[in-house]
């Protein structure tokens, strides 16, 4: 989503380090770039305006300049102002004094309401909790029927009693449901409408008035840009929100109502809509997507993806095998299999910092239809061939082939990357009792 803007940014900050030395002109110059940059990314004009000037107050106003390194300097300023616009800390999910805690989801249709209080109840699902899911959206039963079909997807009761009633009357009786059978949460999909009008509004007011919501989240659709921004500031000020679901993340929109919508709402984005799966919604960081942004990574949200994907026990098991040499191609499957729970690669990459820009990234190009490849190779291997390789002979190396769909040379390739990757492991585990580290242009046999 921020590709454009992290890009832009990163030039800037690369012409400041070019100069060493900075002055008040070299300054004002970068932030001219850096005010280009946020309106292009189409954020609010007003929330630029007040940036850029917060920036410039302490880039030149607390001597920076003459400071050892003040090139870092104002990229710790950009980045820590940055935050603050995004909202400064994470802004978690309300809890009620006494079980359940009521979350009521609104939103325009089209914005992924329905799809992302199904992500929010898996979220809290693997969190360890019991949430409740809401047909509340009375007016349509293709919503009911939707909310129904993903919570028998990720394994969560659904509540509802049926299309054209009212839709207190549904609320009321989920919550006495969610009591009886110790729901921590209930999560109410409230009816949409095409755009902002009395009648909606005033349902959910009636909503919230009859019931004690401890949280109204409204989602709205980052592709629209300024627009939902906008939406956001409507509903506040007609219903009051506590908090954002900013969907599409994953998409090619600028970014302009990520980095507006906390500034002029005042209400702070809670999640983010990463992907169409339903693991596909995250916990929104401020500090972390300003790193991102800025091109300095996001080493805890790699971090946490990693202990998603793979256990302390798989870990172990993974170093001892490495420092035994006895890593084969069954473990290389598996890796490649926990990897692909992690997301998309090149996303995953995006995360480490260093690999953050866009312009390191087309050097580390990852080509998902190599891993399929890769993966169907290994699985048309017998068991004896892939805990030894060794024993591959011209004759196997065909029959592989003609299995996997795939050339005798990409199988060639696969064999002679994946030693080369053994041999590479080897030093790394080796070069760490030495105290360094010697990893030359080995790369993973779908990077390219």
């Amino acid at each position: 989503m921020f590709e454009s803007l992290s890009e832009k940014l990163q030039n800037v900050f690369r012409r400041l380090r070019s100069r060493g030395v900075l002055t008040e002109n070299d300054v004002n110059e970068a932030l001219r770039e850096v005010r280009r940059a946020l309106l292009e990314a189409d954020v609010n004009y007003k929330v630029v305006k007040e940036f850029v000037q917060a920036v410039k107050d302490r880039a030149v106003g607390e001597n920076i300049l003459k400071g050892l390194n003040p090139v870092q300097q104002v990229v710790k300023i950009v980045r820590e102002e940055m935050t603050t616009l995004l909202g400064g800390e994470n802004a978690k999910l309300a809890i009620a004094e006494k079980p359940p805690t009521v979350v009521m989801v609104v939103g325009l249709h089209g914005s992924g309401k329905t799809t992302s209080i199904a992500k929010l109840a898996n979220l809290l699902k693997k969190q360890g909790k019991r949430p409740l899911l809401v047909a509340g959206d009375v007016y349509r039963p293709a919503a009911i029927e939707q909310l129904r079909t993903l919570g028998s997807q990720i394994g969560v009761d659904v509540f509802d009693i049926g299309a054209r009633q009212d839709a207190v009357a549904v609320a009321t009786a989920a919550l006495e449901y969610a009591k009886s059978n110790r729901h921590d949460y209930v999560l109410i999909d409230v009816a949409g409408r095409l755009h902002i009008d009395q009648e909606m509004m005033d349902e959910l007011k009636r909503l919230r008035a009859a019931i004690d919501v401890a949280e109204v989240l409204l989602v709205v659709d980052a592709m629209t840009g300024q627009d939902a921004v906008n939406v956001a500031k409507e509903f506040n000020e007609a219903l009051g929100i506590d908090g954002v679901i900013l969907t599409k993340l994953d998409g090619d929109a600028r970014g302009g109502a990520a980095l507006s919508v906390k500034a002029v709402t005042g209400k702070p984005i809670k999640f983010v809509g990463t992907s169409e799966k339903m693991d596909g919604l995250e916990p929104f960081y401020p500090d972390r997507m300003a790193s991102r942004i800025i091109g300095m990574g996001d080493v805890l949200g790699f971090i946490e993806k990693a202990e998603e994907a793979f256990s302390e026990e798989q870990a172990r098991d993974m170093e001892r095998k490495l420092r035994e040499n006895t890593f084969d191609l069954n473990d290389y499957l598996d890796q490649i299999q926990q990897m692909r729970k992690m997301g998309p690669l090149e996303e995953i990459l995006a995360l480490v910092p260093g690999l953050g820009s866009l312009r390191q990234l087309k050097e580390v190009k990852v080509d998902e239809k190599e891993i399929t490849k890769q993966v169907a190779i290994i699985q048309s291997m017998t068991p004896e061939e892939r805990r030894d390789p060794s024993i591959l002979n011209g004759s196997r190396r065909r029959r592989i082939a003609a299995g996997s769909g795939t050339s005798v040379q990409e199988v060639n390739r696969l064999i002679n990357q994946f030693n080369e990757m053994k041999r590479m492991m080897r030093v790394i585990a080796g070069a760490e009792h030495a105290g360094k580290r010697r990893t030359g242009g080995w790369q993973l046999p779908f990077m390219r």
